[in-house]
C-alpha cells in the first residue's frame, strides 16, 4: 500500500538545532549541527516509515489568520530575526534546503495559510486512499488521526507512533474530538489559554459528559461543580475562539500533487548528503 510521509519541517529543523549537545563546526568553520542533525533524523524517519510518498512543509513568513481570531495567538514566538546566528536555527535554513534538493525530496514553505492546514490538506485529501504518517510534535494533528492516519513523534530508538489507541491511552479522548478537548486545556506553545481549572483530565471527562465542547458551553448550567461551571460560563467566548483557531481545515491549495511527491529511499548516508552539499 502507498503511504505519504508528511513532515513538519520547522518543528524537526528546532528539535534537532536545539537538541545537539553543541555547536557542531564543519572544517571551513559552518555551523551545520542543524542540518546535520535535520537529515540524519530523516533519514531515520524514512527507514522507519518506508513511505513511498514524501513532503518537508516549513513555516513561510506570512500573517496569521487566526491572529484576526486573537491577537494573542504565537505572540509568546520569538523573533528569530533579531536572534544571533549561532542561536538562530534559521541560519541553516538554505543549508537544509540544499539537502532536501539533493535527496530528491519536496519541500516549501507555506504562504497565504500555516503549515498545519497544508498538512491536514494532505491528510484528509490523501488518508482515505493510503496510508499518512505525520512527523511532528505539534499535538494539534491528534485531531487528523484515524485508522489510515498516524501522528510519529521522532526519538532516534524511542519513537512513539501515535494512533487511536495512544490518544485513547493518553487523554481517553478520540481524535475527532481532540479539538474541543484542547480548547479547554489551552496550549501554552501557542499562547493560547484555556479554562480556569480545566486541566487534561477534567477536559476529558467534560467532553466526554457533555460529547463536545458546543454541547459543553450550551449544557453548562448541568455542570455539577459550582467553581467549575462559573469557569466554563465565564469562557464560553474564548473557548469557542480557541476552538476556531485550533481546528485545521483543508481549504488552502495544495503546494504538490501526490504524483510530484513519489519518493524512492537512495541508498545514502547523512555524511554523504552533506558532503554532496558542500558541508
Amino acid at each position: 500500500m502507498d503511504k505519504l510521509l508528511i513532515v513538519d519541517g520547522n518543528n524537526l529543523l528546532f528539535q534537532m538545532f536545539f537538541g545537539m549537545p553543541s555547536r557542531i563546526i564543519n572544517k571551513n568553520g559552518k555551523a551545520i549541527q542543524g542540518t546535520l542533525g535535520f537529515v540524519g533524523a530523516l533519514l531515520k524517519i524514512i527507514h522507519q516509515t518506508n513511505p513511498t510518498h514524501v513532503a518537508v512543509l516549513f513555516d513561510g513568513d506570512c500573517s496569521l489568520e487566526r491572529k484576526q481570531t486573537n491577537a494573542d495567538y504565537k505572540a509568546n514566538r520569538i523573533d528569530y530575526s533579531c536572534v544571533p546566528e549561532e542561536e538562530n536555527p534559521f541560519s541553516q535554513i538554505d543549508d537544509v534546503y540544499a539537502a532536501l534538493d539533493y535527496m530528491q525530496i519536496k519541500h516549501t514553505e507555506s504562504c497565504g495559510c500555516e503549515t498545519d492546514d497544508l498538512i491536514a490538506g494532505y491528510a484528509l485529501n490523501y488518508g482515505k486512499q493510503m496510508e499518512v504518517v505525520i512527523s511532528s510534535f505539534d499535538s494539534d494533528f491528534f485531531q487528523l488521526i484515524t485508522p489510515t492516519v498516524k501522528v510519529l513523534r521522532y526519538r532516534g530508538d524511542n519513537t512513539v507512533i501515535c494512533d487511536e489507541l495512544f490518544l485513547k491511552n493518553k487523554f481517553d479522548i478520540t481524535p475527532n474530538l481532540y479539538a474541543d478537548f484542547k480548547s479547554l486545556t489551552g496550549d501554552s506553545a501557542d499562547n493560547i489559554k484555556g479554562a480556569n481549572k480545566v486541566g487534561p483530565k477534567t477536559a476529558s471527562l467534560l467532553i466526554n459528559e457533555f460529547g463536545s465542547l458546543q454541547g459543553l458551553i450550551d449544557n453548562a448550567e448541568q455542570i455539577k461543580k459550582p467553581a467549575l461551571k462559573q469557569s466554563i460560563c465565564e469562557s464560553k467566548a474564548r473557548l469557542l475562539d480557541n476552538y476556531k483557531i485550533i481546528k485545521l481545515n483543508a481549504n488552502c491549495p495544495l503546494p504538490f500533487t501526490l504524483e510530484e511527491l513519489k519518493y524512492t529511499l537512495p541508498n545514502v548516508t547523512t555524511r554523504a548528503v552533506l558532503s554532496a552539499i558542500g558541508l
